[in-house]
């Protein structure tokens, strides 16, 4: 199946260089998205722990299955929040839907995935994409909701199609609320992988489930540990790109539009008029 073979290739990509290399590999990521010191620090300690406990190729199997799925669900989520924010009455038609999916039990989810794909890390990578869909739509929805009217109108006094509006207006600004968006969607789809771990999901959830089943504290707490480092290293790392270069992305693209516009910038010198 083609989505099996793409998790098996992320998985691949993941876990072939040595441990100590990837993990490098990380610190790095970590230093672009926030060029903080002690998350560094923070992310070479915790998966130098991870890989002490050898658990570091069931990590590698949670992180491929997260990527994958968050990956997916940004891509279906953002779209619809965008259609959802453009369209009044697409913003009716979806919040009963993402009302409903974020009220489900998570094993709800579980169900109709393995009724149809079987046991196995299929249903388990189905059920985490639908369960992380609603955070990527309401926050993208409500970030382009939030731009200011005045901006937009600016923008299109100017002459800018409702595309060119979209994309060089409303999406930079609303590019916070987005990544807010992408920080939950990859939360969401972290602890529901684990979840997965019940129906044949390899990889921490498979550990934990094992470790609760046959009354092996150790080997439980371990696992949950591991689970616990790669939130906190996703969370701390997508919470920097978010509030980072994106921000000032964002402050630069205002500052730009209402510095063109005579109507926000104030009254310009050669056009007051002089006292007699």
């Amino acid at each position: 199946m083609a989505l099996l073979q793409l998790v098996n290739t992320v998985y691949t990509i993941l876990v072939a260089p040595h441990p100590l290399l990837s993990i490098t590999v990380l610190s790095a990521v970590a230093w672009f998205a926030g060029r903080r010191l002690p998350l560094v620090v923070f992310t070479v300690l915790a998966f130098l722990l991870v890989a002490s406990m050898q658990l570091w190729v069931q990590t590698m199997q949670t992180l491929a299955v997260v990527i994958v799925a968050a990956v997916i669900a940004v891509a279906v989520g953002v779209p619809l929040g965008v259609w959802a924010a453009r369209s009044d009455r697409a913003s009716l038609l979806t919040r009963p839907a993402l009302d409903f999916m974020q009220t489900l039990p998570v094993f709800v989810y579980l169900i109709p995935a393995v009724f149809l794909f079987g046991i196995g890390v299929v249903p388990g990578v189905v059920a985490t994409t639908v369960f992380a869909i609603p955070p990527a739509v309401r926050l993208t929805e409500l970030g382009i909701r939030q731009v200011d009217a005045e901006v937009v109108e600016a923008a299109v006094a100017f002459g800018s199609r409702p595309r060119q509006v979209l994309r060089e207006v409303q999406l930079p600004l609303a590019l916070p609320s987005i990544m807010a968006g992408v920080n939950q969607v990859i939360m969401m789809a972290l602890s529901m992988v684990v979840i997965a771990g019940m129906v044949g999901a390899q990889g921490l959830g498979a550990v934990v489930v094992q470790g609760v089943t046959q009354l092996d504290i150790g080997s439980g707490f371990e696992g949950g540990l591991a689970v616990v480092i790669l939130a906190i290293y996703l969370d701390r790392v997508t919470a920097a790109l978010g509030s980072g270069g994106f921000r000032r992305r964002r402050s630069q693209s205002r500052e730009t539009i209402v510095s063109q516009t005579p109507a926000l910038s104030g009254p310009r010198h050669e056009d007051a008029e002089v006292p007699a």
